[in-house]
């Protein structure tokens, strides 16, 4: 059976409209969090682009930490199990905690994560996702703070992959069959 081909299709987020919207962000987040500090969790590994970018644009005491949770395996759909392969190093009891992800596509892992994250008694928890794309949501979850939202559409670049591929483009795309 031949492999699937996929190409580049439309720009559909700017290098530019991910700048700005990243930097009105974070001055939300500034203004919401006004003389307090925050932890910012980074789900690995989509979100680092993101959250490197959105942490400089807070201006408050900001420390990171990050996460790697799985519910693929080997598939490109969620089988609903979540496993958690890099937990937190740093301990949130009474911190502010800003989770930072790429994308909220079925919201099953975010939901078990925020779940998981609340057990250990954060002074507050809070959802900053780059994408939503609520047309695949079947978890009750929304985040806090939106970036951008997407169509169903098989979406690449500025952290998001494919087969580890295309993370380095400063812009969002998607790829289409050949």
């Amino acid at each position: 059976m031949k492999e699937k081909q996929y190409v580049f299709g439309e720009i559909l987020i700017s290098e530019e409209q991910l700048k700005k919207r990243t930097k009105e962000i974070g001055k939300q987040i500034t203004e919401e969090y006004k003389g307090e500090s925050i932890l910012a969790v980074c789900i690995l590994k989509g979100a680092v682009l993101f959250m490197t970018d959105l942490i400089r644009e807070i201006d408050l005491d900001v420390q990171i930490d990050f996460m790697s949770v799985s519910s693929y395996g080997a598939s490109t759909k969620s089988s609903g199990v979540v496993r958690i392969l890099k937990d937190l190093d740093t301990a949130i009891e009474g911190k502010n905690v800003l989770i930072i992800e790429d994308i909220v596509d079925s919201g099953l892992t975010l939901k078990y994560l925020k779940d998981y994250l609340m057990g250990r008694n954060p002074k507050s928890l809070k959802i900053c996702t780059l994408l939503d794309k609520p047309a695949r949501r079947s978890a009750d979850i929304l985040a806090d703070y939106t970036g951008f939202e997407v169509e169903d559409q098989f979406i690449v670049g500025y952290g998001l992959d494919y087969n580890q591929m295309y993370r380095n483009i400063p812009y969002i795309t998607c790829l289409v069959e050949k």
